[in-house]
């Protein structure tokens, strides 16, 4: 079946659609009739505008939604910064750490879990390029958390959107336009601004997440395959409106602004959004949903084949960020080495695991929870053991990947790797090269008879 048999059942309601003008009212008669300002909205609630584009973008492009709220956002005291020694989620920006750019391939064990920290707290950079203040760029994090964030607080990030991708646990997340339950298998995108709470059902939770500063993600453009297959549009779910009337409690707005975090307190629920409409909201998709593309003659197709959503760099066919999966799916290609070749690549290509066995490293190394990152041109390819085996395989039709679901972030950016990622989480695997490559045997055999150059 195209869909995720979760453990977790569904417990919200969505409308379907990426990147569809939605609108949505928690009370009848919320949403203004024709205008979208109107002297008096409805029920004596503040209109307020949500703009993820500039004014001015093209239609085609222009991302902005209309908010009806009890209370508006402006409505809280200064923002004040707050954990400043210990917070920083942009490193270039510390005077005694850096970015390391290394043309090493990487790869490290299952990160922790940690069931100390919230939300807010449990995000650590691993890897990125470019800066959040010029809007350029990507950050790769790692979360890990094990305690619902405070029941009066709410999380922004000002610097980018973010792409989550749970691999342990279940998020419970509330926003200001609606409520998120994402689960293992599936994925949700937080845009830049928009305030949200994380709750963990199901205890502790550990994941990936993908930063974008720049623009935002699209579906991929399918050319010849036509109008449908990968990620199809009808398959993406967004929040319906529900709001929360509170007036009479304090709570802090936590924003990540620059990397740093910085609190604002007010004195009613920034999740008071009785109605909305528009094309800037959270959304979520299962990955069992994806429609799979491959070879039904020869050769292992490009990896593009396999991207859920793309964020365009201003060259068009390079992007910024590709967010790509390899889910399970029938080889069947003939006279064909069917796990990717080796190669180099001008992208470079952040993986991680959420469960099972990539089929391209089957050594034992890469794990869930793990990741892996070659670099622009660092070489890599499947590890000696899968090369081996693959060379030798009967090619009859096989389904790979039974169990499993491997993703990649891919930038054409050269990503740098935080201290916190190459020294601080102790999870660097020194011998990947050593277990993966090094021990590839010489197969090459002269034609009997042959000299140097002469056949």
């Amino acid at each position: 079946m195209p869909s995720t048999q979760f453990a977790l059942k569904e417990k919200y309601r969505y409308l379907n659609g990426f990147n569809s003008y939605h609108e949505s009212e928690a009370i009848d008669g919320a949403l203004p009739i024709g205008a979208n300002s109107p002297q008096k909205p409805p029920y004596g609630l503040y209109a307020e505008k949500l703009s993820g584009t500039a004014f001015t973008a093209p239609r085609h492009e222009n991302q902005q939604s209309w908010l009806y709220r009890v209370l508006p956002s402006s409505a809280h005291a200064p923002y004040e910064a707050r954990e400043s020694a210990t917070y920083n989620t942009n490193p270039e920006n510390k005077p005694h750490e850096k970015i390391h750019h290394i043309p090493n391939q990487l790869r490290w064990d299952p990160f922790d879990m940690n069931e100390t920290v919230d939300w807010v707290h449990s995000l650590h950079l691993v890897a990125g390029a470019g800066d959040p203040t010029m809007k350029t760029g990507i950050g790769i994090f790692i979360f890990a958390a094990g305690k619902d964030m405070d029941p009066h607080e709410a999380f922004y990030s000002a610097d980018g959107d973010f792409l989550v991708v749970p691999q342990h646990g279940v998020l419970d997340i509330q926003t200001e336009l609606g409520r998120l339950l994402v689960r293992p298998n599936e994925i949700c995108v937080i845009p830049r601004g928009i305030r949200y709470r994380v709750m963990l059902p199901s205890g502790p939770v550990r994941g990936y997440i993908l930063e974008l500063y720049q623009g935002h993600f699209q579906l991929p453009e399918l050319g010849p395959i036509g109008s449908n297959c990968l990620a199809n549009a009808r398959d993406f779910q967004a929040p319906v409106a529900d709001f929360d009337e509170d007036t009479s409690t304090t709570w802090h707005v936590l924003s990540k602004f620059a990397g740093r975090l910085f609190s604002a307190k007010q004195s009613h629920t920034p999740f008071d959004v009785v109605a909305w409409h528009g094309l800037y909201y959270p959304y979520k998709y299962d990955l069992g949903r994806f429609n799979t593309i491959g070879s039904i003659s020869y050769d292992h197709p490009d990896p593009s084949i396999f991207t859920v959503l793309t964020a365009q760099s201003d060259h068009p066919g390079t992007a910024v960020a590709d967010f790509v999966i390899f889910p399970p799916r029938w080889l069947v290609a003939e006279d064909t080495f069917r796990p990717p070749w080796y190669h180099r690549n001008t992208m470079s290509e952040f993986m991680g695991l959420i469960h099972g066995q990539y089929d391209a490293k089957t050594g034992g190394g890469f794990q869930p929870a793990g990741a892996s990152l070659h670099n622009v041109m660092s070489a890599h390819g499947p590890d000696a053991a899968t090369h081996k085996k693959a060379s030798n395989a009967e090619l009859k039709p096989a389904k790979v990947g039974e169990g499993s679901m491997a993703f990649m972030f891919e930038s054409c950016l050269m990503v740098g790797v935080t201290e916190w990622g190459l020294k601080k989480c102790r999870k660097v695997q020194e011998d990947y090269n050593a277990e993966s490559w090094e021990g590839l045997e010489v197969r090459f055999k002269r034609p009997e008879g042959s000299k140097y150059g002469e056949w």
